[in-house]
């Protein structure tokens, strides 16, 4: 028997491939999308060419709409909440626009579970935002990048939450919402901390995705900046692999209700942004990058690296595309897509 997957921001990168995902097995989906994100009609169009014009129902519209979000979600037995305002530098030119996308939005939508009445399902699409600076952890520089000195396994979900940011303060409302509702409602609800998604349908901007950003740069021609040194560590994590762990959360739900889980590459997928992302580009394009420099941006960390052993423990749950792996396909569905990019 199939569910029915109301999915906030499917036809976005992350969204459009779940979409895809969850059609190919026979389930009925529901995309609520506001479509103002580059890429996203695209999104739509391969999908409905994958699968037919009539293969999802499609409503526009925004997460600040309650009455259209709770109506148009009346039948919804699993919630995958992935839109929001995305780009911190956003969220600084325009706090408000960023509460009302991210806070109330989210507000909105387990609202909108919990007056269903099905127990619905909520996975919530969180962010390692939420952990702030980390200015208590120690870092230590070596040739190519930084890495924390006294937590191996990186960040735990045990970090004391830190917003920064009007994004980190507005996402990171969401993610104690999306928790407490598990707690004073028994809304069977999942918080997903995620590190660095990429893969393919990434249309990337310089100030969000940034690994599709640079390859779609370096395949373009485009100008690319490293702000920084160019040795900031992030743990990158390839979107089927992400998906693979909201699969688990969904069919585990009984045991994991009300949890909070990072996910990200994790220790085993890390590179630096560009001493080492830099490399391993020219190698697949053939030839030297020229980029341009710039100084540090505010808040940005020298290193973040999720934690992501609860995951593996209770998700049952590993990435399984390594960092090569996964920038190559990237980089063929760039090159496959140039046009469009």
């Amino acid at each position: 028997m199939s569910n029915t997957y109301f999915i906030t921001g499917g036809a976005g990168f992350i969204g459009s491939n779940y979409v895809h995902r969850l059609l190919e097995r026979g389930e009925k989906v529901i995309i609520y999308d506001d479509l103002s994100r580059a890429g996203a009609l695209r999104n739509l169009a391969w999908l409905r060419e994958q699968f037919g014009q009539d293969s999802f129902q499609l409503v526009v519209g925004d997460v600040r709409d309650a009455a259209l979000l709770t109506g148009s979600s009346r039948d919804a037995d699993v919630f995958v909440h992935l839109a929001a305002q995305v780009a911190v530098t956003t969220s600084v030119a325009d706090p408000r626009n960023d509460f009302e996308i991210n806070a109330l939005g989210t507000f909105n939508l387990v609202e909108a579970a919990r007056l269903n009445e099905r127990k619905s399902v909520v996975l919530y699409a969180s962010t390692n935002k939420v952990y702030g600076g980390m200015e208590d952890v120690t870092v230590v520089e070596h040739p190519t990048r930084w890495e924390y000195e006294d937590i191996p396994y990186g960040c735990p979900e045990s970090q004391p939450l830190d917003f920064h940011s009007p994004y980190g303060c507005s996402k990171g409302t969401g993610d104690q919402y999306v928790r407490d509702y598990a707690r004073i409602y028994g809304l069977p609800t999942v918080v997903l901390r995620q590190s660095c998604i990429y893969g393919p349908r990434q249309f990337g901007v310089e100030d969000q995705g940034w690994v599709a950003w640079m390859v779609i740069a370096a395949v373009t021609g485009r100008q690319i900046t490293i702000y920084g040194d160019g040795k900031q560590i992030r743990d990158v994590l390839f979107v089927d692999d992400l998906l693979d762990a909201y699969d688990s959360a969904i069919d585990r739900i009984d045991r994991v209700k009300g949890q909070v889980y990072n996910l990200g590459g994790g220790p085993g997928n890390t590179m630096s942004i560009w001493a080492e992302f830099g490399p391993l580009m020219e190698k697949l394009l053939g030839k030297s990058i020229l980029v341009a420099r710039g100084d540090w941006r505010p808040g940005d960390q020298k290193v973040f690296v999720a934690d992501i052993r609860k995951a593996e423990r209770e998700l049952g749950w590993k990435p399984k595309v390594g960092v090569e792996e996964g920038v190559g396909r990237l980089f063929e569905w760039v090159k496959a897509n140039r046009e469009e990019l």
